[in-house]
C-alpha cells in the first residue's frame, strides 16, 4: 500500500470520527487543531526530529504531544488521533493526512474547491463576488484558494476540478490570437 494511500485511510477515519451526529468537535474545529500542529511541527526541527525518530520511546512523544496540546487548545479526539499517528510511527505524514482530511471533509459536506490565480490581491469584496459566482457555475458551495500572478496581467484563472474558467487578460489575449491566427489561414 502507498503512503497516500494510508495516509488517505487515517484521513477518512478521522473523517468518519468528526462528522458523526455525536462528535464531540466540529469538522471545520478539527482541522483547524490539526493545522495548528502541523504547522507547530514543521516550525520546530527539534519537534520533529523528537517525535519522528524510532529512539524516542512512544510515551515520551505522547506526553510531548499532550504538553503541545495543551498550549495549542487540541481536543480530545484530535490528540487521540495524533497519539495513534505516533503509536503507528506516521507522525511524519501529518501534512500529507492533514490535506487529505480537508479534501474529505470538503467532499463530505458538498464544497467544491475552487484554486484561484489573480493578477493582483483580491479585495473581500471581490472575492465574495468571485465565490457567489463559482457557486453559481459549479452548482456547488466553494472553498476558494487565491495566489497571484503578477504575469496574468489582470482577471483571474480559476480551476476547480478539471474545469478551468480564464478571466485573465492573458487567457484573453491568447484567445484572440488564436482567433486571429485561424482567421488568417481560413
Amino acid at each position: 500500500m502507498t503512503l497516500s494511500a494510508i495516509a488517505a485511510r487515517y484521513a477518512e477515519a478521522l473523517a468518519d470520527v468528526v462528522t458523526a451526529a455525536d462528535s464531540a468537535v466540529r469538522p471545520q474545529d478539527a482541522l483547524a487543531q490539526l493545522q495548528s500542529f502541523d504547522a507547530a511541527l514543521r516550525a520546530s526541527a527539534e519537534l520533529q526530529n523528537a517525535l519522528t525518530s524510532p529512539a524516542v520511546p512512544a510515551s515520551r512523544k505522547k506526553a510531548a504531544l499532550a504538553r503541545i496540546g495543551e498550549t495549542l487548545g487540541l481536543s480530545r479526539i484530535v490528540r487521540n488521533f495524533l497519539f495513534v499517528l505516533i503509536d503507528h510511527r506516521r507522525i511524519a505524514g501529518l501534512a500529507e493526512i492533514t490535506q487529505l482530511f480537508e479534501k474529505t471533509l470538503d467532499e463530505r459536506l458538498g464544497f467544491a474547491r475552487a484554486e484561484v490565480v489573480a493578477a493582483r490581491e483580491l479585495s473581500e469584496a471581490q472575492r465574495a463576488a468571485l465565490t457567489s459566482e463559482l457557486e453559481r457555475l459549479a452548482g456547488k458551495r466553494i472553498r476558494l484558494r487565491t495566489s497571484v500572478d503578477p504575469a496574468l496581467i489582470g482577471g483571474v484563472v480559476a480551476r476547480i476540478g478539471s474545469t478551468v474558467y480564464d478571466g485573465s487578460v492573458r487567457g484573453r489575449l491568447h484567445a484572440l490570437q488564436r482567433r486571429l491566427t485561424a482567421e488568417s489561414y481560413s
